[in-house]
Parts: C-alpha cells; structure tokens; sequence
C-alpha cells in the first residue's frame, strides 16, 4: 500500500479552506503559532492534540486513521 495519510497536511487545507489563521487554532487549542506551523508538518500529530483541533475545526480527522487501518487490514486478508 502506497497509499499515506498525512494528517497535518489535512489540517492545513481545512484551515485554509475555513479562511482560519494559524493563530486563530494556536488560541483555540492553547499553544504558540509556532507549535500550529509544527503541526502542519507532522504526519501523526500527538493525540490530545488532534481532538481538540478537531473540535476546533469541527471535522472528525481521525476518519482518516481508520480508513487507512482499515484498508491495511484487508490488504492482509488478501496475502492470507
């Protein structure tokens, strides 16, 4: 499977397709901007974290891990 999720990068686009600044989410979630610009960059960004841009954002990003575990699994399946 070739296929990778990248969670930061969905982030990102969420936030600019909502026209929100990185500010805005560092507020919102209670870190520095520079922390945010960090995020963006991370295929896997930390847990607690994640919930709470979810929030945030009001978008369930962790779809995205289950459907990648989901076709990881089946894959398997497959080799069997």
């Amino acid at each position: 499977m070739k296929e990778k999720i990248h969670i930061g990068k969905l982030i990102r686009q969420k936030m600019e397709k909502d026209g929100r600044t990185t500010k805005w989410l560092a507020k919102q979630i209670g870190c520095h901007p520079s922390l945010v610009s960090r995020i963006y960059g991370q295929q896997y960004p930390e847990t607690g974290r994640l919930i709470k841009i979810c929030i945030h954002l009001k978008i369930n990003l962790f779809i995205h891990y289950f459907d990648y575990v989901n076709k990881r699994l089946q894959e398997e399946n497959n080799t069997i």
